[in-house]
């Protein structure tokens, strides 16, 4: 223990060399819960100067264990006259806060103001204001409050400041922002999440002919972005629980479809589907969270997993149907992403989802018919484009939800349009 905290009216002196002044007040300074304001306070007058007291010298003898110190009477007298202090206001020199007024920095060098006499309160400004005596509040209806007060202003009138708060301004998200400043908030994809479809459109196209087992490369890929994806494009993360939850619905839903086969996809996808959705209905009613939160993450969970299970329709789906589709929407993607009007975008992205579709039915044999499911799988790819634009969206939805969507919303189309060519 040191000896500040030993003997906090100052140094300790057992042998009364140096004893205390009883005219000295002991003072305190410190930050308060107010420091916008500090009083001045003249200082006390004293009567009669203090004359220094003589120290003589004292031989240094030991002291026995149980002999009192000379000095020990005279301590608890210091101490009884400093341990109370007069509350400020009993000061004659403490005046009440000044009014608060709305301050603007000054723009230029400010000259120097008038020195406040000894006892008048000081009204404090900005860093750059001018510092002077408080004067007397301005009449109402006055415009030169801020002059009346002492402080600096510019020459423009600054803007006025409201009432203090705890609660805080709620926060403005881009989409507000886009909408105010007049601008879209639908904001396609681009060129780079655009070549991602096309690629894994193609990697689908290719493999569907040549094995189940080949062709759940791309589609794993696929329903792992769709579950990401649209957890992001709904304002949610990170929601990894409900993301592993919707990409395990998929995987369940292909390991049934591999099991039961193409003949039974139906039940297989609907089944998978019903399971997961009571599932998800569990979770929720487990959950903690408030109402409309649990009721916004059940939504979501739903149509996340909904989405993936959606997508082993292409492991269901004809050959000859996934290989017209996954090109379709290939070009589709790119054909969508040149930097065109948005009427002539949508057409050329069309005839141009037909084209890919005549030129699949022409490897695989299966000529003129494989239009039809192109067709449908370009409308179904540009409905995918345009919600993953939608309210503002940020990189990394256009790089998930951007990228699945088009393929994902195409899936049952490509599974429907197939079947009923045969």
């Amino acid at each position: 223990m040191s000896s500040d905290q030993q003997y906090p009216y100052g140094t300790h002196d057992p042998y009364g060399q140096n004893p205390p002044d009883p005219h000295v007040t002991q003072t305190w300074e410190g930050q308060t819960w107010d420091t916008q304001y500090q009083p001045v306070v003249e200082p006390a007058q004293q009567d009669t100067p203090q004359e220094p007291h003589p120290q003589a010298p004292h031989p240094q003898a030991p002291h026995p264990q149980n002999t009192p110190f000379p000095q020990a009477a005279q301590y608890p007298r210091a101490a009884a006259e400093t341990a109370y202090l007069p509350p400020v206001g009993a000061a004659p020199a403490a005046y009440p806060l000044p009014p608060e007024a709305a301050v603007a920095p000054a723009s230029g060098p400010v000259p120097a103001g008038p020195v406040p006499a000894p006892g008048v309160p000081v009204a404090y400004g900005p860093q750059g204001a001018t510092y002077g005596p408080a004067a007397e509040p301005a009449a109402p209806g006055s415009t030169d409050g801020a002059e009346s007060a002492g402080i600096g202003s510019t020459a423009g009138a600054g803007p006025a400041y409201g009432a203090p708060t705890t609660l805080g301004n709620a926060r403005v998200t881009d989409a507000q922002r886009a909408r105010a400043e007049g601008r879209s908030p639908i904001i396609p994809p681009g060129m780079q999440p655009a070549g991602l479809t096309a690629l894994t459109g193609l990697l689908l196209a290719a493999t569907a002919g040549v094995s189940e087992y080949l062709l759940l490369v791309p589609l794993i890929a696929l329903q792992a972005l769709t579950a990401a994806g649209w957890f992001r494009l709904n304002g949610m993360w990170p929601a990894r629980q409900g993301i592993a939850l919707a990409f395990a619905g998929g995987l369940a839903a292909d390991a049934v479809l591999l099991a039961a086969g193409r003949e039974h996809a139906p039940a297989a996808i609907i089944g998978t589907l019903g399971v997961w959705v009571l599932l998800t209905l569990v979770l929720q009613l487990r959950s903690h969270a408030a109402a409309d939160e649990r009721m916004h993450g059940l939504m979501a969970t739903i149509a996340s997993a909904a989405l993936t299970i959606v997508a082993a329709g292409f492991l269901a789906a004809a050959p000859d149907a996934v290989a017209a589709g996954g090109a379709a929407v290939a070009v589709a993607a790119l054909a969508r992403a040149l930097p065109l009007p948005g009427a002539a975008s949508a057409a050329v992205a069309l005839l141009a989802a037909a084209g890919a579709g005549t030129a699949a039915g022409a490897v695989t044999g299966a000529g003129t018919e494989a239009v039809l499911p192109a067709l449908g799988a370009g409308v179904c790819a540009l409905v995918g484009l345009r919600v993953a634009s939608y309210d503002y969206p940020s990189r990394f939805v256009h790089m998930t939800a951007g990228v699945a969507l088009p393929l994902t919303a195409a899936a049952p189309i490509v599974y429907l349009l197939g079947r009923a060519l045969g």
